[in-house]
């Protein structure tokens, strides 16, 4: 089967604007090393990019998104995402997936199962039964090679024949660069025996600031009709649900606490927004609008775009103080949100799905850009 029926072609948006930018902006970008420490014997750093409008810090361990300092309307800067002050940090939560890239198979399987070519997988389940975000040892927690770019880092890792019970090497890669206000996400991915591959970037945001509590108020509109049901463990049932007349419709902006304790099944179920929503991906395969989020009180605003299929819009349900972040807060339930461009969960159990499905000699590509702005 061709490359662009599996995964969306990895494809320039508005090319000839978007190259004259990325030049101008990367000739004022800075990229900064700076050593933070080892996990599992292996060196971990921190890449602080210095763009013209947003500074964002990554790292190593986990491809994780540490920082991400955007003004208000006011020129007021923030950090506006979840996370840590240390290595140590996120080394010991491994239950919040805090701005890590989550694979090999990101979102769930259910029962950790499934079959490709006539054999059947198992993956160790870690979530009621199902395996979420890769097993119990997801990509969330390797530590990653890293190359520097002018303005970003590219992270590539070796996940070997059998890790976490998925068939195949897969030689995974994941390029962040910042363009004056976005920050670009280009993953690919190459294989030595069929397999199945969902890469994906799990930041939880806070328009507001880190740690400046709930994130109820914040305006968020999904481009989506449909999304996919789950049943009581999060697994979707496979049908394809309109959004109209239920709690789920963000066509129009909504702020995401309006209906979120609406008497709505599936937001009983998940305990708020945990679900995916079938994106309208418009006439071409390249990037389209996913979801746009507005923070009322500090004016920024969060415009995601991406060449997937899907995405998970997750509003913190399981966020419960265990866990105390930059600024000093416990994080608790609410306190930021997630957009999780992807392919469907559990697509290897539904043959509907868009397959997610990757052989040996083809390439998986997708692109997301974050990008950031400010409403008067």
């Amino acid at each position: 089967m061709p490359q662009g029926k599996r995964f969306p072609a990895l494809t320039h948006f508005l090319a000839g604007a978007l190259i004259l930018t990325a030049s101008a902006a990367a000739s004022h970008a800075s990229v900064t090393k700076t050593a933070w420490g080892t996990a599992d014997g292996q060196p971990v750093s921190l890449y602080t990019v210095a763009g013209s409008h947003i500074t964002v810090k990554f790292t190593n361990f986990g491809a994780h998104i540490v920082s991400i300092q955007a003004p208000d309307r006011n020129g007021h800067l923030a950090d506006v995402v979840l996370g840590y002050n240390s290595l140590a940090g996120y080394q010991a939560d491994s239950k919040t997936y805090m701005g890590s890239v989550v694979g090999r198979y990101g979102n769930r399987i259910a029962k950790g199962t499934f079959s490709l070519d006539g054999h059947t997988y198992h993956i160790p389940a870690n979530d009621h039964g199902n395996a979420l975000h890769g097993g119990t040892v997801g990509f969330d927690r390797k530590v990653w090679s890293a190359q520097e770019l002018p303005n970003g880092v590219e992270f590539t890792l070796v996940s070997p024949d059998g890790d976490m019970g998925f068939p195949g090497t897969l030689t995974a890669h994941v390029r962040y660069t910042v363009v004056g206000d976005s920050i670009h996400i280009n993953y690919s991915a190459t294989t030595t025996k069929p397999t199945v591959v969902n890469l994906t970037n799990h930041t939880y945001f806070s328009l507001g600031g880190e740690g400046h509590g709930d994130i109820l108020g914040t305006v968020m509109m999904i481009n989506a009709d449909r999304y996919t049901p789950v049943d009581s463990t999060l697994i979707p049932t496979g049908k394809l649900d309109p959004v109209a007349g239920t709690p789920m419709d963000f066509r129009t902006p909504t702020a995401i606490g309006k209906r979120i304790n609406d008497n709505f099944e599936q937001l009983k179920l998940a305990g708020g927004y945990d679900h995916n929503w079938v994106l309208n991906a418009g006439q071409g395969t390249g990037l389209h609008l996913a979801a746009k989020a507005v923070d009322p009180t500090s004016g920024r605003t969060l415009t995601v775009t991406t060449t997937q299929p899907g995405v998970q819009f997750y509003s913190g349900n399981f966020l419960d103080g265990s866990f105390t972040g930059a600024g000093g807060a416990k994080y608790q339930k609410h306190f930021g949100f997630c957009l999780e461009t992807q392919h469907f969960p559990d697509s290897p159990n539904h043959p509907a799905f868009p397959t997610t499905e990757l052989k040996p000699g083809e390439t998986m590509h997708s692109e997301t850009v974050f990008t950031f702005g400010i409403e008067k």
